[in-house]
């Protein structure tokens, strides 16, 4: 592959995996309008969010089957254009129940660029390279929030709410067209594979019987959960409490995704020395002693506004650590069931954000409080994982294909 066609393809990869994390974090800024416009509470807003990580783990189980029977680019395409339409109708919600619904079927259609992304990665990369390629997606997925809130706050600001939702149809649009003309189809179709609930449900039990993917999904799945209770929080605790402008949260989520991007380049030269396995538990370690810190600051009352993102900034770098490694370790064991694995890996994600958004927005206090109980309790219980994995031991052994997978990941 030249360097030039592996950029292209890297980017495009990219920006699919992109659509869901723009769809969260664009809107943000918004919420205090959205609130006053629709006679609702910020937290009657917030659950348009875990619709939308609802539907997002749902989606993503139907589409790993779609993806492995008809290749990559079908669903691909039909579920971009479900996205684009719910996003337009998004745009003209005239209740919070509108938009909750709008954003359920938004999160349903824009959910298949994640799949198919690393599956794609899967299908086209080396078993070796996996994580280096999943590392350099997750920079391009981190740059987003960098861009998503600043730029919604400014629309905001300028052009009310409802804009947020018609320029992210017209990105996807975008991104579909680039898709469609310049990426790989990928694996090809196994038009053998059923379709029936029954065989897709065993299908996704087989895979959840290979232990290292059914360990590295729950620690990466509960891990990455943090960063919603952190989503689902901070318009809250930035706007309401310490009382920062749109665009002041906009800045401060941008540089609080900086923490990602550049742990993301570490973990690229830390791979060469260090296994997967030895860079996720390192992580999750210092990310649940930095949550306690989080949490003894604030019942201290130790942070102004400056400490606390200064501290979550420490916090979240270790994201950037354990979500690439964990999404590789974990799809290393598959080739032919690929797309399954990565939808059953993306929803088991989603489904633990949005149990963990619900969570914060139910326990509101008017504090921030809720939200760093729920980052620290994250990284916790994924490091706890990791742990019990190396404790009990493997009766079950591995096939020499799945052995092979696995010390070329490592």
């Amino acid at each position: 592959m030249k360097k030039r066609e592996h950029f292209v393809i890297i980017l495009i990869l990219g920006a699919l995996s992109t659509i869901s994390p723009f769809s969260i974090d664009m809107y943000l800024p918004g919420f205090p309008a959205m609130a006053k416009d629709l006679g609702v509470s910020i937290s009657k807003i917030q659950l348009s969010l875990t619709s939308y990580l609802v539907g997002i783990a749902i989606g993503q189980l139907f589409y790993g089957p779609l993806l492995d029977k008809y290749g990559r680019k079908k669903p691909l395409v039909l579920g971009m254009l479900i996205y684009i339409i719910a996003s337009i109708l998004c745009a003209y919600a005239a209740s919070v129940e509108n938009l909750i619904i709008m954003r359920f079927l938004q999160a349903i259609g824009g959910c298949v660029g994640m799949v198919a992304a690393q599956a794609l990665v899967r299908d086209i990369f080396p078993i070796n390279k996996t994580a280096q390629v999943l590392a350099l997606l997750t920079l391009v997925i981190a740059v987003s929030p960098m861009i998503a809130p600043t730029v919604g706050g400014y629309m905001t600001a300028h052009f009310h709410w409802h804009s947020v939702f018609l320029v992210l149809a017209a990105i996807t649009a975008v991104i579909l067209l680039a898709a469609v003309f310049y990426l790989p189809e990928g694996a090809a179709p196994e038009k053998n594979l059923s379709l029936n609930p029954v065989k897709v449900f065993v299908n996704y039990k087989s895979v959840l019987k290979q232990r290292q993917f059914l360990t590295y999904m729950l620690a990466g799945g509960i891990a990455g959960a943090a960063p919603f209770a952190y989503i689902a929080g901070s318009a809250n605790v930035f706007m309401n409490i310490y009382q920062v402008t749109e665009q002041e949260y906009g800045l401060i989520f941008g540089f609080l995704a900086f923490a990602m991007i550049g742990s993301t380049q570490l973990n690229h030269y830390l791979l060469k020395k260090f296994s997967s396995r030895e860079i996720i538990q390192f992580s999750l370690i210092y990310q649940t002693l930095t949550g306690l810190f989080l949490i003894l600051g604030l019942w201290l009352n130790i942070f102004n506004v400056q400490g606390l993102v200064i501290t979550m900034f420490v916090f979240l770098t270790a994201h950037g650590l354990n979500q690439p490694n964990a999404a590789a370790l974990s799809l290393a064991p598959f080739a032919k069931s690929a797309g399954s694995a990565s939808a059953l890996l993306g929803s088991m994600r989603m489904a633990m954000g949005g149990i963990v958004s619900a969570t914060v927005s139910f326990i509101h206090n008017g504090t921030a409080m809720p939200m760093v109980i729920m980052m620290a309790l994250c990284a916790f219980g994924g490091l706890i994982t990791v742990l019990l994995d190396r404790k009990i031991p493997n009766k079950k052994h591995s096939s020499p294909s799945i052995k092979k997978e696995i010390v070329l990941s490592t």
